[in-house]
């Protein structure tokens, strides 16, 4: 009896990663390894042992395609150790489809069968959708390749239903692969063609190059199948064009030889003859039976095509070992393509007699073919109706997908214009409430804002027991400047005051324009002496500024200034500012050019100020 499963773990950085590795498995393999290294790195770091289970897994599946099966196989073997060591029977369930994967890459079809097929009863209850869906392909995949047909249909037709994909994530796309091949192997080429057509046109959604290759060699075969080969040239250039490594379709399972085919009987004899040799050279790798009697064919037919036909008909004698192989896994299409071949060669060289006995295996594998397809047809249909029918959900989920992106783009920008408009008001709002308090010429606040700040400046002076100075200044015979050099020069003395005020005070200082050439100064925190100070300091600075117009020039510029605080009265904002404009008042008096401070005597002849 199998111990319970183990409870799900949190999710990891690394296992985050990893899973997310997985399902790009078939929508994107170039960011799926990419993220499954990535993940294994992390895991190894962080000793995360069930990361590091389904970063191996999605690496080994990756290899399978990418690499030998013995290396993917040895990767899956690591995954299956982690799981088995958390008691993941989940995790352990798919690295063990991965090693039957392997088998089944390794033209071990019974061997993989007979590993895959227990797996399913426990898969059913413990895999999820797409999990289930990968297992009950590799099933299908196995009885495929052995020739049963109905099998292979019923299993495509239970991954479909069992894994139920609610987003395109590739899944579908190979099962119109798969699907186009299985019927290919039954002869109806033109379903076939239709259902590649399909897969290559949902492909475009992806970016598997490797599962594009696939697609492209199932259109070869239908398009030779339906004697159109010229048809198939530009996939066999587009095939080649792919790179032959993990950005492409891969260094495995080239399908030279069926390229060579298709060139040969397009009448490309260079192209045909180079495929040729570079199947042999392939031929290193796994010996596919299928592909090792097809490279036989293309072999003969360039013979033949070079005006050889003893060698092509004897070629193709030579071969007849690879038909009498037990469970060689050899599918009816390529036999029939086999003794389609060796006919046309024997009738060529007038051999009648074996031209009509290759022509009768001919015979009797296309009626086995026939058989097969008349078997495999309820469940052909039944898979047809459930992949139309998922194709409709698909296409649906898509586009209300493309629907609530419209309408969250459309959303997305009437709020940009909703935001732009509402920095607008603000802008506005704010430049109005600075023309509602600030002095336009100088920059400084107005008498307004004076008026607000204040009292709440006064309380809080009080409450603190802290003194709050005001100073109030005029500016000394402005009303000559304007008489003599005009308003111009008038403005641009009020506005250099204005930036001298804000450069020589503090930020909890305020200054305001308070009307015509007078402002106020309001100095939390100072006494009336320590503001007198202060204000002698701008009168300095005031002084050494000069002005150049084309009336002539002004220099040694004063001004008079009363400075009072709020321990010299109440709190009245009133009486504080009426005790400073006093103060201005007897500045004026004393001969203007000072700073008078409250309670100060007045001198009885007027005292210079500071030089």
């Amino acid at each position: 009896m199998d111990s319970p499963a183990a409870p799900a773990a949190p999710s990891t950085p690394a296992l985050a990663a990893a899973r997310r590795a997985w399902k790009l498995l078939y929508q994107d393999s170039t960011r799926c390894i990419a993220l499954a290294d990535q993940a294994l790195a992390r895991a190894l770091e962080d000793g995360d042992t069930l990361a590091e289970g389904w970063a191996r897994l999605v690496r080994g599946l990756h290899l399978i395609w990418y690499s030998t099966p013995q290396t993917a196989a040895h990767e899956l073997g690591q995954a299956e150790a982690c799981f088995a060591s958390l008691n993941d029977r989940a995790g352990h369930l798919l690295a063990e489809v991965g090693i039957a994967r392997c088998l089944w890459r390794d033209a071990k079809y019974r061997d993989s069968l007979e590993r895959v097929l227990p797996l399913r009863a426990e898969g059913l209850q413990v895999l999820k959708r797409d999990e289930l869906g990968m297992l009950l392909n590799v099933i299908a995949g196995c009885y495929s390749s052995l020739g049963e047909s109905e099998q292979a249909f019923a299993y495509m037709y239970q991954a479909l239903h069992e894994a139920k994909p609610t987003r395109s994530n590739g899944f579908e796309v190979v099962l119109y692969c798969n699907l186009a091949h299985e019927l290919i192997q039954l002869g109806d080429f033109h379903q076939a063609l239709a259902y590649v057509e399909q897969g290559i046109s949902r492909n475009k959604q992806l970016h598997n190059p490797r599962l594009l290759s696939v697609l492209l060699i199932n259109r070869i075969i239908c398009l030779m199948g339906l004697d159109r080969a010229p048809e198939a040239l530009p996939d066999v250039k587009q095939l080649l064009e792919l790179p032959a490594d993990e950005t492409g379709r891969g260094p495995t399972n080239a399908n030279f030889e069926t390229m060579a085919l298709a060139a040969v009987r397009a009448g490309d004899q260079a192209l045909a003859r180079e495929l040729v040799a570079r199947a042999r050279d392939n031929s290193t790798q796994v010996e596919v039976p299928d592909e090792a009697l097809t490279l036989v064919v293309a072999e003969a037919e360039v013979l033949r095509a070079d005006a050889k036909l003893t060698e092509a008909a004897q070629h193709l004698h030579d071969a007849e070992p690879l038909l009498q192989a037990a469970d060689a896994g050899l599918s009816l299409r390529v036999r029939c393509l086999y003794h389609a071949a060796l006919a046309d060669a024997c009738q060529q060289l007038g051999q009648p007699e074996r031209a009509l006995a290759a022509l009768r295996e001919w015979q009797r594998c296309h009626v086995a073919r026939g058989h097969q397809a008349s078997r495999a047809r309820y469940q052909a249909a039944s898979l047809q109706t459930e992949l139309r029918r998922l194709q409709q959900h698909l296409d649906e989920t898509e586009a209300r997908r493309r629907a609530t992106e419209k309408a969250r783009a459309e959303l997305e920008a009437i709020n940009q214009q909703l935001s732009l408009k509402i920095d607008e008001v603000e802008a506005l709002k704010s430049r109005l409430e600075q023309q509602a308090t600030r002095d336009f010429l100088t920059g400084l606040f107005n008498r307004r804002h004076l008026n607000d700040v204040m009292p709440q400046m006064l309380a809080f002076a009080h409450r603190e027991g802290q003194p709050l100075a005001v100073a109030i200044i005029d500016l000394d015979h402005f009303k000559a400047v304007n008489d003599r050099h005009g308003h111009v020069a008038g403005d641009t003395l009020l506005a250099a005051f204005g930036a001298l005020l804000n450069e020589n005070t503090r930020q909890a200082d305020a200054a305001f324009r308070f009307g015509g050439e007078e402002f106020c100064l309001l100095m939390p925190g100072s006494s009336a002496a320590l503001a007198q100070r202060k204000v002698l300091r701008l009168l300095q600075a005031w002084r050494r500024r000069a002005f150049h117009f084309e009336t002539g020039s002004l220099a040694a510029n004063t001004f008079s200034a009363g400075v009072a605080d709020s321990r010299a009265t109440s709190e009245s904002v009133e009486q504080l500012l009426k005790l400073a404009d006093d103060s201005l008042l007897d500045a004026k008096r004393l001969g203007r050019n000072r700073v008078q401070c409250a309670g100060e005597p007045a001198p009885a002849e007027p005292r210079p100020t500071l030089a």
